[in-house]
């Protein structure tokens, strides 16, 4: 058979990565639980007019023909058109809706899974890949508060991470208000148009993004060159610097002067608090206008310190319209974590590695086939009392076993006392037990014995790049 060709897009862990993924995920579902949220799982398909009403086109949605078919053959027409979900933010959408009379509001929610999305894959972008969500959606109002809890439960996520390798985040923090009232002072109307064209500026730069705000959105010259004056603004004091940019530009004008003011209050609001809970963790930066469009306050992305050519791994944002059934409508705020794209960092740069790639603890030795039972019952003992354990494949030479162990990084070989007999020793001593690594060799009882604990499970450490 010919050696299989990889999927591109489609990532698939050694043993040791996966170790490294489990810890991340792990450390992310003990943090949300910690700060009360509660897990659900929602099914991977749902219908297609609902995946395209966040703006993805169909290239980008992976279609069930199968299901569609089917659906057809069954003249139930009306539930043609499935395709697996992209993110995990329109399937919470619709699990609301179907379940709001059951919720308590404000329902307090983490996702864990994996999404499917048909883009060109690349580093940290993945056409299948684990997604880490935390939002609170509330029915009719949500209150500001919540806008500023989010970004620190994922800087108290991403600290749990620190001590395995885990870089520092910097947590990019804009509020829509802030950029749309600005905008709206200064007498520019298509706000969607202003914000396409400074999502582009640090891929085109801002002489190219001047003219797509002269071009889409109808800027002047001096409109263009005040909107990327305050993309520009970053760091501490945002909140007095954007008020000094709008007296001079004079965008404290209307309706727009307004809205302008209740932006930069969250705002400053959101950094007051980020500089006690997490001081240097939240910042705030006014060029991040990706999603925008469709946020309606704060907006957050997330980037590794000292690795942001990789771009945001965590971001999001407030809806004020999550969901809503006609009579009732769903405000929401929430952060989405790329696990498959921060995993695959940690693991290409060194960053973080495993203990080892197998759970088993000790692996215990055979001498002879007639003589495996007494093996494996050494072996049961110690599974029973939690420790992770195999027994060795052939009853070949003790140094043969011992190198299986430790090609497998297993840290402790077990001799029973038939195994030691076979060797020339007195089957009266009892048991021993050997830690490869040091090459010390101790009586040990089954009943007894436990491994330190920093052996008996595999861990995430950090690797030889970590800083």
């Amino acid at each position: 058979m010919a050696r299989p060709t990889p999927l591109s897009g489609f990532p698939e862990w050694l043993p040791e990565g996966r170790v490294v993924e489990q810890h991340v995920l792990d450390t992310l579902r003990r943090t949300f639980e910690l700060h009360g949220f509660a897990g659900i799982e929602t099914r991977a398909v749902e219908p297609l007019d609902q995946l395209l009403r966040k703006g993805e086109t169909s290239k980008e949605i992976y279609v069930l023909r199968r299901l569609q078919e089917q659906e057809a053959d069954e003249g139930r027409g009306e539930q043609a058109g499935l395709g697996l979900h992209f993110d995990l933010t329109v399937p919470f959408a619709r699990y609301v809706l179907e379940n709001a009379g059951k919720l308590h509001f404000p329902f307090r929610r983490y996702q864990i899974q994996k999404v499917w999305r048909g883009e060109r894959p690349q580093e940290g972008r993945f056409r299948e890949f684990v997604q880490a969500d935390v939002d609170v959606v509330a029915a009719g109002e949500l209150p500001y508060h919540y806008e500023v809890e989010l970004p620190l439960v994922m800087a108290d996520a991403f600290a749990a991470l620190a001590d395995v390798g885990v870089p520092p985040v910097r947590i990019l923090v804009n509020n829509r208000k802030v950029v749309e009232g600005f905008a709206r002072g200064l007498g520019l109307a298509d706000v969607d148009a202003v914000l396409r064209a400074v999502d582009k500026l640090d891929k085109v730069g801002p002489d190219a993004v001047a003219d797509l705000l002269r071009a889409e959105a109808g800027a002047s010259a001096e409109q263009a060159a005040a909107m990327l004056d305050l993309a520009a603004v970053r760091g501490d004091d945002v909140v007095a610097r954007v008020r000094a940019l709008a007296e001079r530009h004079g965008a404290r004008t209307g309706a727009g002067g307004d809205l302008l003011d209740a932006g930069l209050a969250e705002l400053g609001a959101l950094l007051d608090a980020a500089a006690t809970r997490a001081p240097g963790v939240i910042t705030a930066d006014l060029k991040i206008a990706r999603g925008l469009d469709y946020y309606t306050g704060s907006v957050y992305e997330t980037v590794l310190v000292g690795h942001e050519d990789l771009g945001s791994i965590c971001s999001g944002g407030r809806y004020d319209a999550l969901a809503s059934d006609g009579t009732t409508t769903y405000p929401g705020v929430g952060l989405s974590i790329g696990v498959s794209r921060l995993v695959s960092r940690l693991l290409s740069a060194g960053l973080v590695t495993a203990t080892r790639g197998v759970p088993s603890a000790v692996v215990v030795a055979v001498t002879s086939e007639e003589t495996r039972q007494e093996s494996e019952a050494v072996a049961a003992a110690l599974r029973a009392r939690g420790i992770p354990t195999e027994v060795a494949p052939a009853a070949a030479k003790f140094g043969k076993q011992i190198r299986y162990a430790d090609r497998r990084g297993v840290p402790f070989v077990w001799f029973p006392p038939t195994a030691r007999t076979a060797e020339g020793a007195d089957a009266a001593t009892g048991h021993e037990v050997k830690d490869i690594r040091s090459g010390e060799q101790v009586p040990a009882d089954p009943a007894t014995w436990t491994p330190p604990a920093e052996d008996l499970l595999p861990r995430a450490v950090p690797g030889p790049a970590a800083g």
